[in-house]
């Protein structure tokens, strides 16, 4: 397996350009090649998950012309197609819904881990309408081959307890019915932000969705429509690294692309800094952060709304002056590996005392030990979280640092030019 050895750094200061929002990329990707008219998309995201989207919606009849989508007005005119998804959810989850509409024959497969994560609850709720679904291997996971069905999305329900992209899979999707749709949340609904960011982007294509505080969702009647041009801000989720980096080695640090207007719900890691401790300037588009005290505050958190951006959280409690509680953080274990044990075991690693519970992990600090080797379990943000150990001045290993190619394929360099 390949590493890399980051130096030790102290300071960390300079501006950072973000690349464009994987969240915000897969949904505006799904949209225009649904949509009426050609859209042309600047900001999108160039990394693995945007790649394999583009790539299966290439194979469902869908035109690519440089930044221009050429949206197929409907359904997908392809009708049999096997596609690889990698371990993209943002991609995965929204076209299993879209293709149950479609009236075609599709197989749908990834990465072993990707075969790992449960799709139960979105598959349960598209048979429940009338969508024929059939697992290619374990029940309530990946692959999946889907049937023509006869549907009826008048009235939809979905849990809403395991991950937010079951929802967000409907919510895109039940358009292709041509009639208006309710869509019902059981349990309580986990991080709504990502759900914003879909009823925004549906928004920009055309279709209103009503919402009841976060228990149901009414999308009218009608087909999405192309907006002509549309601009894909950057990655909040990103920028975590960099602003926790200001916040750790000084700064200031600061991030564009993306800032107070932001419609993504990562952006609140702010809230976070700021209760550690560290001084943060929000602009139109971008963000700026610096160290306010000589060591970070401990905290005590319910980060359900930001679970990305809380794993960087849990690496910045490394440097805290005390014990930090993140709560409410259940959904880690069925991302891109069990984000909650691989975290608390890296964290160990590192000389941190770590109390693992069933949604949340408590991290004591201790002396941040040189040379550590970080696994990465081929999960990108594993691997950018734990760059931050060198601004404690030591040299810190991340093993199989490719695996940010999934997200952010030049993160290294970048985080290299504000540490130097």
């Amino acid at each position: 397996m390949d590493s890399l050895e980051l130096k030790p750094a102290r300071r960390a200061a300079g501006t950072v350009r973000l690349p464009g929002s994987k969240s915000i990329s897969n949904r505006v990707l799904l949209l225009a090649a649904l949509a009426r008219g050609e859209t042309e998309v600047s900001g999108l995201l160039d990394a693995d998950d945007t790649r394999v989207m583009r790539e299966a919606l290439a194979k469902l009849g869908v035109q690519f012309e440089g930044s221009f989508v050429k949206g197929v007005g409907g359904p997908f005119p392809v009708k049999k197609a096997e596609l690889f998804l990698g371990n993209a959810g943002t991609a995965f989850r929204p076209l299993t819904a879209a293709l149950a509409f479609c009236g075609g024959d599709y197989r749908l497969a990834g990465v072993p881990r990707m075969h790992e994560r449960p799709i139960g609850d979105l598959v349960d709720a598209l048979r429940a309408i009338g969508a024929r679904i059939d697992y290619a291997g374990r029940d309530g996971f990946p692959p999946l081959a889907v049937h023509p069905g006869s549907i009826k999305a008048d009235r939809v329900s979905v849990r809403g307890d395991v991950s937010s992209q079951f929802l967000t899979a409907l919510l895109m999707a039940v358009p292709l019915a041509g009639k208006p749709s309710r869509i019902e949340v059981q349990g309580e609904l986990i991080s709504r932000p990502y759900v914003e960011i879909t009823l925004n982007v549906m928004r920009r294509f055309g279709l209103e969705v009503a919402r009841e505080q976060w228990g149901a969702f009414s999308v009218p009647a009608g087909s999405y429509r192309s907006p002509g041009k549309i601009f894909v801000e950057g990655d909040a989720s990103s920028a975590s690294y960099f602003l926790a980096a200001g916040a750790i080695g000084g700064g200031p640090v600061r991030v564009e692309g993306v800032g107070r207007g932001s419609i993504q719900g990562d952006v609140r890691f702010t809230e976070v800094l700021e209760r550690m401790g560290a001084q943060v300037s929000l602009f139109d588009d971008a963000i700026e952060v610096k160290s306010a005290e000589a060591k970070l505050r401990p905290i005590d958190m319910d980060l359900n709304h930001i679970p990305d951006a809380a794993m960087t959280a849990a690496v910045m409690a490394l440097f805290a002056d005390g014990p930090s509680r993140l709560r409410n953080i259940a959904s880690w274990r069925v991302k891109e590996t069990d984000r909650l044990a691989a975290m608390a075991t890296e964290l160990r690693k590192v000389g941190a005392t770590v109390e693992q519970g069933r949604d949340s992990l408590t991290i004591t600090p201790g002396e941040i030990r040189p040379g550590v080797s970080i696994d990465t379990y081929d999960d990108h943000r594993m691997a950018m979280s734990f760059s931050l150990v060198a601004l404690a001045g030591v040299p810190v290993i991340i093993n199989d640092p490719a695996c940010v190619a999934k997200t952010f394929p030049d993160y290294f360099e970048r985080f290299r030019s504000i540490t130097g």
